[in-house]
């Protein structure tokens, strides 16, 4: 499917169905997710994906977001609460390893980073990393599309149970957002063929 042809096919699936998604195409669409664009290149998010439907009930319940439960696979964007000295070390060590590289050729890029994320509040890297998790999400939601498998994005869930039931906080992280994929369900879902509702292009864009 042709990249346009599939954002318009893709709407915020209501309703799915009971079929799963395939492991190949859940993976392809992580890999995606992985490959996105990131401040730095850092990656200060986690994601976890889940398709066990008892821990999927139980994170849903008292959501209105049916999906959470309903989906064949929940994504659960999780962004780190701080971001320290050991994580700017680990990841410079990272990058020196993957390009073969010595260390010593990142010192001014680890300055940077040093300089400019430990001079901030944990607050303020938090609400960097999760911006960094939000990008990764509609890279999610346009792999979704492009293999024809529905998606998603939600925020209205509570993020305090989410934390619990998944062993965030040992993790040092929070959960952000969600994206449920699966099936439409054709039948139940009254969003499956209404035409999809954006503004012109002119109004859209400004062109400068």
């Amino acid at each position: 499917m042709e990249l346009l042809e599939a954002l318009k096919w893709r709407y915020a699936t209501k309703k799915f169905s009971n079929k799963k998604v395939a492991n190949e195409k859940i993976h392809e669409i992580l890999e995606a997710i992985n490959l996105s664009a990131s401040s730095t290149g850092m990656q200060t998010y986690r994601v976890f994906a889940i398709e066990n439907r008892k821990l999927q009930k139980e994170l849903g319940e008292g959501s209105f977001n049916t999906q959470i439960a309903e989906s064949s696979h929940l994504l659960v964007f999780a962004a780190f609460e701080t971001v320290n000295k050991e994580m700017i070390d680990k990841y410079i060590q990272f990058i020196a390893d993957e390009r073969s590289m010595p260390v010593q050729n990142l010192a001014d890029f680890k300055t940077a980073l040093v300089d400019g994320l430990l001079n901030r509040t944990d607050e303020e890297n938090f609400i960097w990393s999760a911006k960094q998790a939000y990008i990764g999400l509609g890279t999610g939601l346009i792999a979704a599309a492009n293999l024809q498998v529905d998606a998603c994005p939600m925020e209205g869930f509570n993020t305090e149970r989410f934390d619990k039931l998944l062993g965030l906080k040992e993790k040092k992280l929070k959960s952000v957002v969600l994206l449920a994929l699966g099936y439409r369900d054709e039948e139940n879902d009254q969003f499956t063929k209404l035409k999809k509702v954006r503004i012109s292009m002119d109004e859209f864009v400004t062109s400068i």
